[in-house]
């Protein structure tokens, strides 16, 4: 027996009095402004969370038969009341089960925002992006050695290119032009070094470009890569509240707008800056009063930069969601063209798509009038330094304080200067861009809604399990306090066969997704062999588990690759034995290419039948030690539910299996079935054994038969 000292302290938030629950000295205290009321361990049997439409109470039965309600709370303290409830259980019951009492945070502690996705606290408001830029430097590594020989060449280009202004200024107009100069008469030499400068510059750049382009495509192959490995490694529960379409322009666009600050950002940045260091430099020390007058703008630059930078961050959040949306609009129209055919709603389609695609028009307008605004303002703001040069310095020339060979040098290097400038007032336009889309990609591989994993060291590996299964106290939601299933038990042995019967809703396939650890129960364990499935080797598990579901879903590829895909090294007669045993290898055998025909393309379009006859042959050649048919022949006709359930009934042999199905005929030779009601397991027992219950069981056989016998009638 384990022993609880104390919990923490429950607090009703719903009513006019406080109430307070605690757990201390193995006593459950209750008290409230006017009394304090104690039971010992041994007076309860159980206490209960029960779920309402938007509150949620906290039930103590005693060992007596009364029940008594405790606390009232919102729907918010559900996490908390059942974590409560079940520890204090656990003691009762002697079991040694350990309880998350972790709370789920919704909103931002700073500025009380609630965060765009709980799963990923990082409120839009607060972000620190500095820390976001630091990481994403922190991508660099794998890239170093190419963006520096980048680097390293667009100086030496940068390097070489300081010497066309000198030459073309103040070499050519006072030492060249002039008869006294020291180069006087020499003009073919100088026009020859000239072209040698931008002939090597030009070289230089063709070979940065070459290098500049293999690096581009690598990044963002390796950050689609990363991205969509990280999407893997998700659990089904972060899908649940995810578009496809912003799924889809997380690993397309973002990518390729996070791969700009590597090959377009990063080495440009580094080379700029220090170009602009060193031509500020050479400008100093041609004439530094003339330098200083370039200078002049530069404060408003910095200053309308700054002002800018948060709206543009704005506008590509914008940006990123119109077009999230435009991408689910499309995905759900393509998917579902059968559908939109059928009812004849190609004209509402195009509404929708036409209204998505104006969202993202409207805001890539937004962007367009931000950009070809604020960026043609700051160069007219930068070229007006060089009007002040061509004034103040065209006047010093006349008063002969300056040479014209030396105002076209500066001149010529004032030109190199504003390339760089250029680049840094629309630094903020890349940035934005970069570390928006860095935001994103960054939200995928840091989500924590992923299968919880055990330590290494407490994996633990079966080989060939047995599929002996055991659920106890189960309880799960989808939702924070909205519970699919509460308090499920059950046993299983190996080999045996489960149906599961239910009304819809009731949690058939919630049941499913448990036993197969697709998700992790709220509270309680499920026990595979003995072994609580989440220290399994999860790698072991999925092997030994294959599915039949009732919507098949067949890959783009051979009809070979499909049935192969749990098995990729699978030999041909393999493949064809079990492609036999699911009775399909005589409709394949009868198409154009047979097993290499490919699904998608050339009008072959196979039946309901046939596609869930190859998921059958999946299933068989995978060999699983544990079977899961969901509805799997709930979509096809009579005849062809015969072929079905041959198939079926071969591949369930030997194997432990859960079969849901609304037709409860074709769960009779189920060894038991599991009854589930409003999300708990209300009958257990055999088709025969139910029957004379005249339970739940009873009323749903009953009923299914009267309506299938008023339809043979009709008929």
């Amino acid at each position: 027996m384990i022993v609880v000292d104390e919990l923490q302290i429950l607090i009703s938030d719903l009513g006019v009095e406080k109430q307070t629950l605690s757990w201390q000295q193995n006593k459950l205290l209750w008290k409230d402004h006017k009394q304090t009321l104690s039971w010992d361990a041994s007076e309860l049997k159980e206490l209960r969370v029960h779920h309402y439409v938007s509150s949620i109470t906290l039930n103590a039965e005693f060992t007596d038969g009364q029940e008594l309600v405790l606390l009232r709370g919102s729907l918010g303290h559900a996490r908390q009341y059942q974590a409560f409830s079940q520890e204090v259980n656990n003691y009762v019951q002697g079991k040694t089960d350990q309880v998350d009492w972790e709370e789920v945070v919704e909103r931002c502690p700073k500025c009380n925002l609630h965060y765009p996705d709980v799963a990923h606290p990082i409120c839009p408001r607060c972000l620190d992006r500095r820390s976001l830029f630091r990481r994403v430097l922190g991508l660099t590594p794998p890239y170093a050695k190419q963006i520096g020989l980048m680097v390293f060449l667009m100086l030496t280009s940068s390097v070489i290119a300081l010497f066309s202004p000198y030459l073309g200024g103040r070499i050519l107009f006072d030492e060249v032009l002039k008869p006294s100069g020291k180069y006087a008469h020499r003009l073919g030499l100088v026009i020859l070094a000239m072209f040698l400068v931008q002939l090597l510059s030009l070289l230089i750049s063709i070979f940065q470009g070459r290098i500049n382009s293999r690096v581009a495509a690598q990044i963002v192959f390796d950050l689609k890569t990363q991205v969509f490995t990280a999407m893997q490694r998700l659990s089904l529960k972060f899908y649940n509240h995810q578009q496809t379409g912003s799924l889809m322009t997380r690993v397309n666009n973002d990518a390729t707008h996070l791969q700009y600050f590597f090959h377009d950002g990063l080495p440009f940045f580094i080379v700029n800056s220090l170009r602009l260091v060193g031509i500020t430099i050479v400008l100093l020390l041609m004439d530094w009063q003339l330098a200083l007058l370039v200078l002049i703008p530069v404060p408003l630059i910095v200053f309308i930069t700054m002002k800018v930078r948060p709206m543009l961050w704005r506008l590509y959040t914008k940006r990123f969601r119109a077009s999230s949306r435009l991408n689910a609009v499309v995905n759900d129209s393509l998917g579902g063209v059968r559908v939109v055919k059928a009812f004849g709603k190609e004209g509402q389609e195009i509404e929708r798509f036409t209204k998505s695609n104006q969202r993202v028009f409207d805001v890539n307008q937004e962007v367009g009038k931000m950009a070809s605004t604020v960026f043609p303002a700051l160069s007219y703001l930068m070229s007006i330094g060089a009007l002040v040069i061509w004034g103040v310095g065209g006047w010093r020339v006349l008063k002969g304080d300056l040479t014209f060979g030396v105002l076209m040098t500066f001149t010529g290097y004032l030109g190199m200067l504003y390339g760089p400038l250029d680049f840094m007032t629309r630094i903020v336009d890349w940035w934005s861009s970069s570390m928006n889309s860095a935001q994103r990609i960054f939200e995928v591989i840091d989500s924590t809604e992923m299968l919880w994993t055990p330590e290494p060291q407490e994996i633990v590996s079966l080989g060939k399990i047995q599929g002996n299964i055991e659920a106890r106290d189960l309880t799960f939601g989808y939702e924070e306090g909205k519970p699919v299933l509460e308090n499920i038990s059950f046993t299983v042995q190996a080999g045996e066969m489960i149906g599961i019967v239910g009304r819809s809703g009731s949690g058939k396939s919630t049941l499913i997704n448990l036993v197969t650890r697709l998700y992790d129960p709220t509270s309680g364990t499920i026990l595979i062999d003995g072994v609580d499935a989440r220290y399994l080797n999860q790698q072991e598990l999925r092997s030994q588990v294959g599915m039949v579901l009732q919507d098949t879903f067949l890959f783009r590829g051979t009809i070979y690759d499909n049935i192969a895909y749990g098995k990729p090294n699978a030999a041909p007669d393999e493949v064809m034995r079990a492609a036999q045993i699911a009775n399909a290898h005589e409709f394949i055998s009868k198409l154009p290419d047979g097993y290499e025909t490919v699904l998608g393309v050339r009008d072959i379009n196979l039946s309901g039948g046939e596609r869930q006859r190859i998921s059958i042959a999946r299933a068989v050649l995978h060999d699983p030690q544990i079977l899961i048919l969901d509805e799997a022949t709930a979509s096809i006709d009579t005849e062809t539910e015969q072929l079905v359930q041959e198939a079926l009934e071969r591949l369930v042999q030997g194997r432990t299996t859960f079969a849901i199905a609304h037709r409860l005929s074709t769960l009779r030779q189920a060894d038991r079935l599991f009854v589930l009601d409003r999300g708990k397991l209300v009958e257990v027992g055999s088709h025969a054994e139910l029957l004379k219950q005249k339970g739940v069981y009873h009323k749903l056989f009953t009923t299914q038969r009267d309506a299938l016998s008023h339809v043979g009638v009709a008929g």
